[in-house]
């Protein structure tokens, strides 16, 4: 539609058509006939709203869309099609690993090619907006939404933001792209105790520096709207948050999109404290530029009034409104509201073989070997006896939480990996335990029934026998696999804990595998970063295999036997125990460091019953064969600001493994007027070394990448001495100085 013809449309809408294009309501409203009585009821809004909304949230399927959108078009004055939003996070029906395994590749160009796929299946079902990526940056392992972020640094979650919102919507003049809402804006990422929905606090330069660059990097990459946070920061509630809003996004970035609140987070302005009522909630979201009230009556029910009273201005209506319009009209909808959505089209696009086949490499370079003591890893079968043991063994719930969309009839569990290349008479499987029997915390989630529970939990005498044949198993075996870790809903929204354990069935049946002298392999289902310290010792090789998704157990099966060599490397910190947390690398430098300190023994920065630094560092991950780092070299010791400064090393490949090496190059500028992290991640390269031969590889470092954040939110250059550090993790790195000269 040309733009003369939006704006007469826009001219001729009546002030509830208008207010209609900025509600969002669920599904639960429009899938069966008179459904929508008990919905509009309970969340006090008329069937007039509901005919008239311009978006709904979680409804896919080619032949529901299709019926929907007909529907609502009929019910529409000027037969204005709706948006359908869905969470489609990691996948819609090829399920990837979750994101915090996504930036485990430290791949964002791969990344790109799967988000790429994600949109053609969504939007062959009929979607047109995903709610993704998140790129909240996460320091804290017991905060359950961890799931869906790509990991702790502001660099690498920068660089994952705009390959996702690239992929996502790359195809969108083809009608096979989807839009892409960054979310959660902002610093919902730093929810205080890791509690779900809790408040931020912290300062500008903190925010500004390593919260904030990861939705400008997908602001910059294009992204047509941003979706706010549930929590305050510092103070403020970000669905309200003006100073967020309009004066860093709208007028600081330049963002012209469309804003959409989280679920129900207008109407939680009043639990906040901020709004007095819902009459109040509205004017203050709707002052900060948000343009769409998900899930909740207060835009519906209020904007009439605050228009008629002039305490909004039509102008500022039409404003929000139009912003819906343009980009119902940037998809094409107004020509053709079905545009490559058809039963049909769907079949083609969804599972298909090339699908399968780059979600089994996505998860391949997901997982992290975190431990391989004596190389017993790959395994050779022709060699040995194997036993795959564990409730994770044979379960195809590898997809994590926030995979909506997905069936787990659709996965390939790790005893199917395997049998792809060893038959089915060539190893033994026992599933040993459940996956959880903590009764009380099952019931905790608020998702299962009684009698689900209990369906869930095998009786004593089961347990018991269970146990016995997983030992037997065992015995027989020269290697165990044990295949262990966290339920589907222990992470995710709503997944805080206190407790970053295995399940304390998992681990009895761990103790009693480990006494039996065999080589045990342990791969690790999680959502988060778990504490090890009492099972590392115990087992012979980790693998870190996170929710690894559609091809989880092929690409499992492909690492433990070899057929590719592990490159996943952290993008999370791993503490030694949870009261670290939060811990993260880029920490700042204390006045009296451990190990650093004119003071020595107790008074120093440190816990007197625990390691301060993370048992498992970021960046951190083995390959088969090692890469040995050297010839760290900075061309010149000095720069002015002007100049580039072109650094360069060489890693060998001592083994007989051809290796994908993640070289990891950190900052440290030593004196600054904000005091500046022990070290920061300023670039990264993953680079292929073949066997038995070296490869040199090079950085070229700007002016920008030594520059910092004051408490203003201003970018800030200084004159000064630097620190570089090069190695494959954060720990583990060479160091080499140079200084910046010239006015600061």
């Amino acid at each position: 539609m040309e733009t003369k013809d939006l704006q007469e449309l826009l001219d001729d809408m009546s002030l509830e058509e208008k207010i209609g294009q900025l509600i969002q309501l669920s599904g639960d409203f429009f899938e069966v006939n008179n459904i929508s009585i008990g919905p509009k009821q309970k969340l006090g809004i008329t069937q007039k709203t509901v005919d008239l909304t311009g978006s709904l949230l979680n409804v896919t399927g080619a032949e529901i869309t299709t019926k929907i959108q007909k529907e609502q078009m009929a019910k529409q004055p000027h037969h204005i099609p709706v948006l359908f939003m869905s969470d489609v996070i990691y996948g819609y029906k090829t399920i990837y690993p979750i994101p915090l395994g996504l930036g485990a590749t430290w791949n964002p160009n791969l990344i790109e090619k799967a988000f790429q796929n994600t949109a053609h299946e969504a939007a062959s079902s009929g979607n047109h907006v995903t709610f993704a990526p998140m790129v909240d940056v996460v320091h804290d392992a017991r905060w359950g939404r961890v799931l869906e972020s790509p990991g702790e640094d502001p660099l690498l979650n920068a660089k994952f933001a705009k390959a996702m919102v690239s992929g996502f919507q790359k195809d969108l003049d083809k009608g096979s792209g989807q839009v892409s809402c960054v979310k959660h804006f902002a610093a919902y990422g730093a929810a205080e105790g890791g509690r779900e929905y809790n408040s931020a606090d912290m300062s500008i330069s903190n925010l500004f520096q390593n919260y904030l660059p990861p939705y400008k990097a997908a602001v910059d990459a294009g992204a047509k709207m941003v979706m706010t946070s549930l929590n305050t920061l510092n103070g403020i509630p970000a669905t309200a948050d003006k100073a967020l809003l309009v004066e860093l996004l709208r007028k600081s970035w330049a963002f012209s999109g469309t804003i959409i609140s989280d679920y129900a987070s207008i109407f939680e302005l009043i639990k906040h404290g901020f709004a007095a009522d819902q009459e109040d909630a509205t004017q203050k979201a709707f002052d900060a530029t948000v343009d769409i009230d998900m899930k909740s009556p207060c835009y519906a029910n209020n904007l009439p009034k605050l228009v008629e009273d002039g305490r909004l201005s039509l102008d500022r209506l039409d404003e929000a409104v139009w912003r819906i319009l343009t980009l119902k009209n940037e998809l094409g909808l107004f020509e053709d509201p079905f545009k490559r959505v058809s039963i049909e089209q769907e079949k083609k696009s969804l599972l298909t073989d090339s699908k399968r086949k780059l979600a089994r490499q996505v998860a391949a370079e997901s997982l992290v070997l975190l431990k391989n003591n004596d190389n017993v890893l790959p395994l050779n079968p022709k060699a040995q006896k194997i036993a795959l043991i564990g409730p994770y063994s044979d379960s195809k719930y590898l997809l994590g939480m926030w995979a909506v969309h997905g069936n787990v009839e659709d996965t390939i569990t790790i005893r199917q990996g395997m049998e792809s290349y060893l038959g089915k008479d060539k190893f033994k499987v026992a599933n040993g335990t459940d996956i959880s029997r903590d009764y009380k915390m099952l019931k905790d989630m608020g998702y299962f029934s009684d009698e689900q529970i209990d369906q869930m939990i095998s009786t004593e005498d089961v347990e018991v026998k269970r146990q016995q044949t997983a030992i037997e198993t065992a015995k027989k075996a020269d290697t165990v696999i044990l295949a262990l870790g966290e339920h589907t809903l222990e992470s995710g929204e709503a997944g805080s804990k206190t407790l970053l354990r295995l399940p304390e069935n998992q681990q009895q049946l761990l103790d009693k595998i480990c006494k039996l002298g065999k080589k045990v392999i342990l791969v690790l289902i999680s959502g988060r970063p778990l504490v090890l310290k009492d099972v590392e010792p115990k087992v012979d090789a980790i693998i870190q295999a996170w929710f690894p998704g559609t091809e989880g157990g092929n690409a499992i099966a492909d690492v433990i036997l070899g057929k590719i060599n592990p490159s996943g490397r952290l993008s999370m910190s791993f503490p030694y125990i949870e009261g670290q947390e939060p811990i993260y690398y880029s920490h700042l430098i204390t006045g009296r460091p451990q190990g650093a300190s004119q003071h020595v023994g107790r008074f120093v920065s440190r816990y007197i019953d625990t390691p301060t630094e993370p048992m498992y560092p970021f960046g951190y991950g083995l390959s088969y064969g090692e890469i040995e780092y050297s010839d760290f070299v900075l061309r010149q010791k000095e720069i002015t600001q002007d100049e580039t400064l072109t650094v360069s090393l060489t890693l060998k490949n001592n083994s007989s493994w051809d290796c994908l090496e993640t070289v990891q190059l950190y900052l440290h500028d030593k004196v600054a007027s904000v005091v500046q992290p022990v070290k920061r991640l300023i670039d990264f390269k993953k680079v292929f070394v073949k066997a038995q031969q070296q490869l040199n590889v090079e950085f070229e470092i700007t002016s920008q990448e030594l520059e910092f954040f004051d408490n203003q939110g201003q970018r800030v250059l200084e004159a000064g001495a630097f620190e570089l550090f090069v190695g494959p993790n954060s720990r583990d790195v060479l160091k080499e100085s140079f200084t910046l000269v010239g006015e600061s």
